[in-house]
């Protein structure tokens, strides 16, 4: 009965990423860079089916990304995917392959152990706090590591991009995650709130 509920889910969950993929909702263009709403199923997934499906809807999200930023390039595709020649060459890099499906994949994780640590503090609980603080953390571990892992790995094609100074380009990173993670991150966690309270609710 638990494989069924968890296969049905886990239907469910990539059924609605592909929904969102092929509509304007799960990316949204805010300058160079996609505002995403395609990370909150693999955070309401890592919660409520574990680490291992959320891992698995997360690589997926990855996978999606990838294949989006091939065949409808922005100015920042390159860095998603390696099928996208850099900037002043004529090649993609492999450097792509980590920033797409790393984050992603940690999505799938990082809200599940979350939720259980801040559940052992209080005693095993289903609260909408603990939710609520999970879905955060899954979103801005999207946003803080692949802005971080941009920046660590194509620094001067990103700086090209914005039109920027070199040295002012962690500037221009830390201003995407505040202005964009952030509020992306805060409706990441009441949406998980509140659906992960019903779907909760109906395993048990």
């Amino acid at each position: 009965m638990k494989n069924t509920k968890n296969f049905t889910l886990t239907a469910m969950f990539l059924a609605i990423m592909i929904l969102l993929a092929v509509t304007p909702l799960g990316f949204i263009p805010i300058g160079p860079i996609n505002a995403t709403t395609m990370h909150i199923p693999v955070i309401v997934a890592s919660i409520v089916l574990g680490p291992r499906l959320g891992a698995f809807l997360g690589g997926t999200f990855g996978v999606i990304s990838m294949i989006r930023s091939t065949f409808i390039p922005t100015p920042l595709s390159f860095v998603f995917s390696p099928f996208i020649p850099v900037i002043g060459t004529d090649q993609g890099s492999w450097k792509a392959l980590i920033i797409a499906l790393i984050p992603r994949i940690l999505i799938g994780v990082v809200p599940y152990f979350v939720y259980k640590g801040i559940q052992k503090l209080t005693k095993n609980k289903v609260s909408p706090l603990s939710l609520f603080l999970a879905g955060i953390a899954g979103s801005l571990t999207n946003t803080v590591l692949v802005m971080n892992l941009i920046y660590f790995l194509f620094q001067q094609d990103y700086a090209q991009v914005i039109g920027s100074n070199i040295n002012a380009v962690y500037s221009a990173i830390l201003a995407v995650i505040f202005t964009s993670g952030v509020p992306e991150a805060i409706v990441a966690g009441l949406v998980t709130a509140a659906v992960s309270t019903v779907l909760l609710r109906m395993m048990r």
